[in-house]
């Protein structure tokens, strides 16, 4: 799976998804066998899913955190269940924010173990055992929506609301993990991140099958005043590394300039080398996300350096009719 999206997904008027569209065909009918000859396993506990119906990011990890607050808010105690993408251990395991890196168990692992327990496990049923077994009453799952080995009582699909399912076709000819019509028959329901009428076509598809969506926004958290007509040097290796630029621009900071890397993009020596002289030639601080700041291993001085010197601008999921979607959230837990 590429980690940097080509352009032609976008589009589907190009040679590419033509040409790779049989081998989408096949990558769809192995998902649909997969789901036919597997009997999930029941975890025990309410387990609700936070997935995107495409590669590449849109907001599922913040997704998951705000499911997560309102989830403890209703008196619950919640733990994460993660693959733990980009991070050698296969687990389970359960995270530990202190002494885990992003290289052992996932930069998204590390940044959902600051809001509540975090379990890693490419099997997710061995996953969701533990987690039970160290206290958990319900499960959210970041990610694994098309991952048929453990049972969901809730399936909420993520998508950006700028570039929503792009070419509409599945991998490799384009984003899709899995056709369409498969993915939104087994959707409870659809939040739309970010501003854009991308998304409208899945919005109108889970309306006429009776399925609420969810508009959302990320915001910056905390103190952000220091941005205010800052000058800085932005870099990020997220799936869309031109939002995180386009924020901190809104926020009022000057950016003299931008480095985007790939999607969970490790970051190496030289990176941060060149990324120190950018800083010191424009006389700018060093700005990134709280996932690429979790990926800097500090294994030589210049890393060690990039990530004792780079700022984090984190940021929140802001719900719009969050009292509407804690009540879907709630719905589950009375069952």
């Amino acid at each position: 799976m590429p980690r940097e999206a080509p352009s032609w997904w976008q589009d589907d008027a190009g040679l590419w998804p033509r040409l790779l569209a049989p081998l989408g065909h096949l990558y769809g009918a192995g998902v649909a066998v997969r789901f036919a000859l597997t009997r999930p396993a029941c975890a025990g506990v309410p387990v609700i899913c936070i997935g995107n119906p495409t590669v590449g990011g849109a907001g599922k990890t913040p997704t998951a955190i705000a499911t997560a607050e309102i989830l403890a808010s209703l008196g619950r105690r919640p733990f994460f269940l993660s693959r733990g993408y980009g991070g050698r251990t296969r687990g389970p395991h359960t995270v530990d924010p202190g002494t885990d890196t992003a290289a052992k168990v996932g930069d998204e692992p590390l940044l959902l173990a600051r809001t509540a327990p975090t379990v890693i496990a490419t099997k997710r049923a061995l996953g969701a055992c533990q987690a039970v077994s160290n206290g958990a009453d319900a499960i959210v799952m970041d990610d694994g929506f098309q991952n048929p080995g453990l049972a969901k009582d809730l399936s909420i699909l993520v998508v950006d609301g700028e570039t929503g399912i792009g070419n509409g076709r599945v991998l490799p000819a384009g984003p899709l993990r899995a056709p369409l019509a498969f993915q939104l028959e087994r959707a409870d329901a659809l939040v739309v991140v970010g501003e854009g009428s991308a998304a409208d076509p899945l919005v109108e598809a889970m309306g006429r099958r009776g399925k609420p969506t969810f508009r959302a926004a990320l915001a910056p958290a905390g103190d952000v005043a220091w941005a205010q007509g800052t000058a800085c040097v932005a870099f990020a290796g997220i799936g869309r590394p031109d939002k995180f630029f386009a924020t901190l621009a809104a926020l009022g900071a000057r950016i003299a300039e931008q480095h985007g890397f790939p999607d969970h993009h490790t970051y190496s020596e030289a990176d941060a080398e060149a990324l120190l002289r950018a800083a010191e030639a424009k006389a700018a601080p060093l700005v990134t996300t709280e996932k690429d700041w979790l990926r800097i291993d500090e294994s030589t001085e210049a890393l060690r350096h990039l990530k004792a010197q780079a700022r984090t601008l984190p940021v929140a999921l802001r719900i719009e009719r969050q009292d509407d979607y804690a009540k879907l959230l709630r719905s589950v837990l009375d069952r």
